[in-house]
């Protein structure tokens, strides 16, 4: 399958300032849980067929962000991240498949030093050129994965039944990717 018009091969870097990884999860079982990582690196390797692209990313663990500090500074301990000792969340592409005018994104995905294949439905939201002179492509994606699967496992019982934090997680990703320099 070919690039879309405007997208030229080579390496493309993420712009982490015009990109945002979220992340949903439901708390107590009546409300949700919205958050970020704001701290990220990836890159794009586009080839002539998309099919052959590549997509490498990492993000740093101590950068969950969900507003209250409290909560963050448990998210970032032993209990789940232990940024300490897995400063970094992983994922590596292995397939590109086309699926009518969006993409699969497949590939494997790295917590806590866990491996877990995960499919990202990814749409092309087209490219563009800034004032600066970078041409800028963007992407929406998003999957949702099992905490559990990555070693994330702590809980808390709830007096009414339940637990206070779901297993499902669903990771959104809205990024901006510029391309090579000509």
């Amino acid at each position: 399958m070919a690039l879309p018009a405007n997208v030229t091969t080579g390496t493309w870097t993420l712009d982490p300032s015009h990109s945002e990884i979220g992340f949903t999860v439901r708390h107590a079982g009546i409300s949700k849980v919205r958050g970020q990582f704001t701290d990220a690196a990836a890159t794009l390797d586009l080839a002539e067929d998309v099919t052959d692209s590549k997509v490498n990313a990492s993000i740093k663990t101590a950068s969950f962000d969900s507003g209250d500090a409290n909560r963050d500074g448990h998210v970032r301990g032993e209990d789940f991240f232990d940024v300490a000792t897995f400063p970094e969340i992983s994922f590596v592409s292995n397939t590109i498949v086309p699926k009518g005018d969006a993409y699969e994104l497949q590939g494997d995905l790295t917590i806590k030093g866990i491996t877990r294949p995960v499919a990202l439905e990814t749409e092309f939201n087209g490219v563009a050129v800034d004032p600066f002179g970078n041409t800028r492509a963007g992407l929406s994606a998003e999957t949702t994965i099992s905490r559990k699967d990555f070693g994330l496992t702590w809980n808390a019982v709830l007096e009414a039944g339940g637990v206070l934090v779901s297993d499902k997680v669903a990771i959104n990703l809205e990024l901006a990717f510029i391309a090579p320099a000509a």
